[in-house]
């Protein structure tokens, strides 16, 4: 019998693709059924991107262990209030993709999956794609956006496949690390990996006209190697995130704006909401903190009961 140690780099519901990194060499394992029970209130019990032990013999390979994770980007199931759904596992680095058009951003949403980052210590990025079709027309929102991002302090990478605008720098950036891209449906995530790498083949969807959202083409959880080194995860895309793990007395440190903001505040602890000398609340008032970022933290503390 074989033992060993190796990362999980695809997930297809109750059979996983492994491999030993850096080593590319994949090959299929099941799940020990008691580590599946374990999970309960996680829909998936595994994650692209975990590291795992394996036995293997005549009849297969099974998962015998999950090893602890250094960090990983989960969300709250939304039709199923007291279950959560791991993302990715052992990230260095999550490129968030949004579109400031075609379909058009959702800031809450984008700010939800920051937020998440900020609280499992992942450092993001947020990917500007398909800026080719909208830069003249909507040169305003782009500056704006790119002010509210960069201001916070995440860099803001605009890129476009048709172009290649940025595709090098997120290339040469992607090198020995492992890199999640996630995003909501349509923005296109994996058209960008495949410009990262033309040999990859991830799947490429329509944008569905009727309500300029993208339909799902990436239903599985995958890990692609890139030729110039790395590796990348490719996430289905989301249509919700809701926070997990993270008390509503707390957010506000996720928010890095608002955590240097709060330092001077006049009570700790400080909602940021009514209390007087809130420097939170004075930021906002003048510019130093966007508004709609305030805005999304308020909606954060509100969290609609199928988030939370």
């Amino acid at each position: 019998m074989k033992s060993g140690q190796a990362t999980v780099v695809k997930n297809a519901g109750s059979h996983y693709l492994l491999s030993e990194l850096p080593a590319w060499e994949v090959f299929p394992a099941v799940l020990r059924g008691k580590i599946r029970l374990k999970a309960s209130e996680i829909t998936n019990p595994i994650a692209v991107g975990d590291h795992v032990r394996y036995e293997a013999d005549e009849d297969g390979c099974v998962i015998t262990e999950i090893l602890p994770r250094r960090n990983y980007v989960i969300r709250r199931s939304t039709n199923l209030s007291r279950q959560a759904h791991i993302i990715a596992a052992n990230v260095d680095r999550a490129y968030v993709v949004v579109s400031l058009l075609f379909p058009e951003v959702k800031l809450p949403f984008l700010d939800r999956i920051l937020v998440t980052c900020e609280l499992y210590g992942i450092p993001a990025t947020v990917v500007l794609s398909k800026t080719d079709l909208y830069r003249d027309e909507a040169a305003g929102q782009l500056a704006r956006f790119k002010a509210i991002y960069e201001g916070a302090g995440y860099p803001v990478i605009e890129t476009s496949v048709r172009t290649g605008e940025g595709i090098a720098d997120i290339r040469e950036a992607c090198k020995g690390q492992v890199n999640l891209f996630s995003g909501e449906s349509g923005v296109g995530k994996s058209s960008l990996i495949k410009a990262l790498d033309p040999s990859l083949d991830p799947k490429i969807g329509a944008i569905s006209l009727a309500h300029l959202q993208g339909k799902h083409t990436t239903s599985l959880y995958e890990m692609y190697p890139l030729a110039s080194g790395g590796y990348v995860i490719d996430s289905p895309g989301i249509r919700g995130f809701g926070l997990v793990d993270v008390e509503k007395e707390e957010i506000a440190r996720y928010f890095p704006e608002m955590l240097r903001a709060s330092q001077d505040c006049r009570f700790t602890p400080c909602s940021h909401t009514h209390e007087p000398g809130c420097a939170v609340k004075a930021a906002v008032e003048d510019g130093r903190i966007a508004p709609e970022r305030y805005n999304s933290y308020l909606g954060m503390l509100e969290e609609d009961k199928k988030f939370r």
